[in-house]
């Protein structure tokens, strides 16, 4: 492990050499901004395409293969992999903003107590009535995620796809949790991380994503499954949907 490495940047990759390049190409620019000591891990999870070549053709990017398809087991295989303190968990179709990575570390060293930080996502491929409506969503879970973290203190709020970890947090908590798969896997290490330090969610940490998931099942549908498995990852603690939609065709 290298001990000089302040953050790792952890991208979980199956089938996504449509949109890999752009998200790398994002991370590493913010690095070099930065000048911060980092690292790229992409995990190729199990993916039938060029995936895995294309990560390997950039030279800052470490490649690490993982055979058992799924969020979690890919997250879980960059993380061991990870060298950071600082654990940056960007998806393979999210494009983190210019300053991105200076707001991260000033939040962190502004902010001892600090174990998790997340943003929200901006949706670049959808209309704008649809991002109207995301925007929405997200002022309405910010409502719910001051309620639990400052008044029920029963959990906090994680955007999956673009939020950092602490390790040595993560590390006390045990890691990621088998249960989830995909949803709610975030909800559920925000809930956890919550019970030993500070777990915050800001707007002032956006990326831009991929609605993909969004056109393919429509808003309402997709809306209600964050609702309902932010509802039982917090409170029941196990997911409220074992399975997804593969939007990789």
């Amino acid at each position: 492990m290298n001990e000089h490495v302040t953050i790792s940047f952890v991208v979980p990759a199956y089938n996504e050499e449509k949109h890999l390049a752009r998200t790398l190409t994002a991370i590493v620019s913010e690095i070099k901004r930065s000048g911060c000591a980092a690292e790229v891990i992409v995990v190729n999870n199990a993916s039938t395409d060029g995936t895995g070549e294309l990560a390997a053709s950039f030279p800052e990017v470490i490649v690490v293969d993982e055979p058992v398809k799924g969020l979690v087991q890919a997250r879980k295989a960059g993380f061991l992999r990870a060298s950071g303190k600082l654990i940056a968990n960007v998806d393979a179709d999210t494009i983190v903003t210019e300053g991105w990575l200076n707001r991260v570390l000033d939040e962190f060293r502004r902010h001892p107590d600090l174990v998790a930080l997340s943003g929200p996502y901006i949706y670049y491929d959808v209309s704008k009535s649809t991002r109207f409506a995301v925007r929405a969503f997200y002022v309405m879970g910010y409502g719910f995620y001051v309620l639990n973290r400052f008044v029920l203190r029963a959990g906090s709020m994680l955007q999956g796809g673009n939020f950092v970890v602490s390790r040595a947090a993560l590390e006390q908590i045990g890691g990621y949790n088998p249960l989830f798969t995909f949803y709610g896997e975030d909800t559920d290490l925000a809930r956890r991380l919550n019970a030993i330090g500070a777990v915050k969610f800001t707007f002032r940490l956006p990326a831009l994503s991929s609605g993909r998931r969004l056109l393919e099942a429509g808003l309402l549908r997709i809306g209600l499954r964050y609702s309902m498995n932010f509802v039982w990852a917090t409170f029941v603690h196990r997911p409220f949907t074992d399975d997804w939609i593969d939007v990789r065709h």
